[in-house]
């Protein structure tokens, strides 16, 4: 991973977005940084400024669970964001990548076809899309990619298009960055996440200047809005449901509101579409 994820960096970043007095503490004047001060944190968590230091240095592998659970307290980090302070300041235990290729169980495939009016697609822990039905693929294009398996990020922030399909492209991108920064926290061995990294930093300047931001977090569920080019304006109401056996596979599920615009136009799609679930190869 690129060096920007060490755990000082993060740290910083979460200090650099508080301001005294929104953990109690009186200000002092101008700063010359933004933010807490990691004398501040150290007070409020309870540990000494020498500690909280060597923690941000990287030399705190043996820190507590109590530490960690005082600092993202301080910090005020959410459940994403702790789960990604915790794997950096473990490395010992961070678990590592299972060899080969990321398989989608066949009950999963049925499950997928069995949702034929419902787009809906497998996502694997680099956003790779690893399975899709038809009413997913009508309405995103994964089958129009290009070669190989096609993957969210590269389609943010290589393809043009994709600044068409997603009218809320900013936030989008965003969240993509941030959920990729949660993905390397908790696979730091894996090569191929670490080189998708790479390539995007070298590519997309965007991408460079929002992995820089320390963002983190994690797929739940919201609102996607779409522009199709052929059904025009899109609005979903989506889940993300973690797969039973492989807790880094992702099922997202799209749902329009009945009686809208966007259901009336999901159906017109979904009839000239065959329902079987599609992967490339």
């Amino acid at each position: 991973m690129p060096t920007d994820a060490h755990i000082g960096d993060f740290l910083r970043s979460r200090r650099a977005r508080l301001l005294p007095g929104d953990v109690g503490l009186p200000e002092h004047g101008r700063r010359r940084v933004p933010g807490l001060r990691r004398e501040e944190v150290a007070q409020l968590a309870g540990v000494s400024v020498d500690y909280y230091v060597r923690l941000e240095q990287g030399r705190g592998p043996s820190v507590s669970d109590a530490v960690l659970d005082a600092i993202a307290r301080v910090l005020r980090l959410d459940g994403a964001e702790r789960e990604y302070l915790y794997a950096l300041a473990r490395p010992a235990r961070r678990g590592g990548v299972p060899p080969g290729a990321e398989e989608v169980r066949p009950g999963l495939r049925l499950l997928l076809d069995g949702m034929a009016g419902t787009p809906a697609f497998v996502l694997g822990r680099r956003m790779d899309v690893l399975a899709w039905n038809a009413a997913g693929d009508a309405v995103m294009g994964f089958s129009g990619m290009g070669p190989g398996t096609p993957d969210i990020p590269r389609h943010c922030f290589l393809d043009p298009a994709s600044r068409v399909l997603y009218p809320e492209w900013p936030l989008v991108a965003a969240e993509c960055v941030a959920f990729l920064r949660l993905a390397a926290g908790r696979h730091p061995q894996d090569g191929r996440l670490a080189a998708l990294v790479d390539e995007l930093a070298v590519l997309s300047e965007d991408f460079r200047r929002l992995w820089a931001d320390q963002g983190v977090t994690e797929k739940t569920f919201g609102v996607k809005r779409l522009r199709h080019a052929t059904a025009g304006d899109l609005t979903f109401a989506y889940e993300t449901l973690r797969a039973p056996a492989d807790e880094d596979q992702l099922l997202v599920v799209y749902t329009p509101e009945p009686g809208t615009g966007t259901a009336e136009r999901l159906g017109a799609l979904t009839v000239r579409t065959p329902a079987a679930a599609e992967r490339l190869a």
